[in-house]
């Protein structure tokens, strides 16, 4: 015998899950990326860690996991999954430090400075694309908004 798990209409939960604002945001992240997924990981068969770790060390430089992962609030684990995937890709290098052998200093290749400043022009056109659906104003506003909900100022 099945059982209905749908609750009567007068029992009905009052929460409207669609406008909870966690919800909203997981939607619209998911939505926004998925044109921009869709090329890092056909071009390049990159996953999103892996492009998040490209672009930082693309914007910024040499820097180690740890920075990586303090910056683009990534957890330890998948930084480092994405960081040996990109190096057996030949996009970066990683470099013992010297004076502390536990630290690697990680570098963009040729081959993953390529790769970044081809997804930078993407990424650039991407989000003048999803802008467009605004005003000048809503998008100041938006990104505003949005840098505060994650601590960014």
């Amino acid at each position: 015998m099945t059982e209905n798990l749908a609750k009567p209409d007068a029992a009905r939960d009052d929460f409207d899950l669609a406008n909870f604002l966690p919800f909203l945001l997981n939607q619209a992240a998911e939505e926004s990326s998925l044109a921009f997924q869709h090329v890092y990981k056909n071009r390049y068969g990159m996953l999103r860690t892996e492009w998040r770790v490209l672009f930082h060390l693309g914007m910024y430089g040499r820097m180690t996991a740890k920075q990586i992962g303090v910056r683009a609030m990534i957890h330890k684990t998948k930084v480092s999954r994405a960081v040996q995937r990109l190096a057996e890709r030949r996009f970066l290098t990683r470099t013992r430090d010297e004076a502390d052998r536990r630290l690697e200093h990680l570098e963009l290749t040729p081959a993953g400075e390529a790769a970044y400043r081809d997804l930078r022009g993407v990424a650039r056109d991407y989000d003048a694309r999803l802008a467009r659906h605004f005003t000048s104003g809503e998008v100041a506003l938006l990104r505003s908004m949005l840098r505060q909900l994650a601590g960014i100022r």
